[in-house]
């Protein structure tokens, strides 16, 4: 897509209902971000397609850059994904940095995105983000073991200096846009949205939710009691069901 190798995985065959694609988050990959809900949902009728982003997991090379745009260029590579699979309209799914990224894709395609889930992700950066991203910088003594064991044996030596970048990517986006990651785009976004969040998230604050529901024009907001960032891992048959009802309304 858009002159890069993808890693793209499909589940489930080309079924009645609408195709979904899952964007995943920072260093994500499908494997670590979507595996239970591509199962989940390809089992209630979708085909689901995910993809490593540009420069994680199996889409390197190139090793992953974070130029000014780089969430819409998620986006697009998205996108150019599912054009190239012959979809031309689909539900999109956006986790994390991928949240942000779907929302990018939303507000660019609105005649290609029918419905939109987003969850874990900003539509701004403030200070008190910025601390909840300084606290994670150094990978070897500030990140969880389950943390650690999901990306180390993906990036090795790179992790420690791609995490710094994405660190210092947000940073730069308050420095030099006033912290605006897609407020325009969020309020231009046409279709239904599900605003979902886990309820105890330490990375992605209750107020980012909030501010999607009452900033999207046709949104509404699910919190998941007990979730964390990853809730929808952790509660994966509760929140593939979330997904798949919504989906379903007329």
């Amino acid at each position: 897509a858009n002159g890069v190798d993808l890693h793209v995985v499909t589940a489930g065959e080309e079924q009645q209902g609408t195709p979904v694609v899952c964007m995943c988050g920072a260093l994500g990959t499908v494997a670590t971000d979507f595996a239970p809900t591509l199962a989940g949902l390809s089992a209630g009728g979708h085909q689901v397609v995910s993809m490593d982003p540009r420069g994680y997991g199996n889409s390197r090379p190139p090793v992953r850059d974070f130029p000014i745009d780089f969430y819409q260029r998620d986006g697009d590579d998205a996108a150019g994904v599912m054009e190239a699979l012959g979809h031309e309209k689909f539900n999109v799914v956006g986790w994390s940095d991928g949240a942000i990224a779907a929302v990018l894709l939303a507000a660019k395609y609105p005649e290609r995105v029918e419905k939109l889930i987003i969850f874990g992700g900003n539509a701004y950066f403030d200070k008190d983000d910025v601390e909840a991203f300084e606290s994670t910088r150094d990978v070897s003594t500030q990140w969880s073991k389950r943390m650690l064991e999901t990306h180390l044996p993906v990036y090795g030596d790179d992790l420690q200096p791609m995490w710094s970048s994405a660190i210092d990517a947000w940073i730069r986006i308050i420095e030099e846009k006033d912290g605006d990651v897609c407020i325009e785009e969020a309020r231009s976004i046409k279709c239904p949205t599900l605003v979902a969040h886990g309820e105890k998230d330490p990375i992605c604050l209750t107020p980012h939710a909030e501010w999607f529901e009452e900033n999207i024009p046709n949104a509404r907001l699910q919190v998941f009691p007990g979730g964390k960032h990853n809730f929808h891992l952790r509660f994966a048959d509760e929140f593939n069901k979330a997904a798949l009802d919504f989906f379903a309304e007329k």
